[in-house]
């Protein structure tokens, strides 16, 4: 999937991407693939979805 990151709060680790249909979905820093733990706000990214505790959450997320 492809998106932007809407939210990044680095002291937390916690983020939402926004998906380009309109759907949001919360991160954790652990889930940015190139292992900076840091991401800013309107980066574009591509992603996958990971079901976790029965919702969906952004894992894997690359800078486009």
């Amino acid at each position: 999937m492809n998106g932007t990151v809407t939210a990044f709060d680095a002291t937390a680790g916690l983020g939402t991407v926004t998906a380009d249909d309109g759907d949001e979905f919360r991160f954790h820093c652990v889930e940015i693939a190139d292992g900076t733990r840091s991401i800013d706000a309107g980066a574009s990214v591509e992603f996958t979805l990971l079901a976790k505790l029965g919702m969906y959450e952004a894992a894997g997320l690359t800078t486009c």
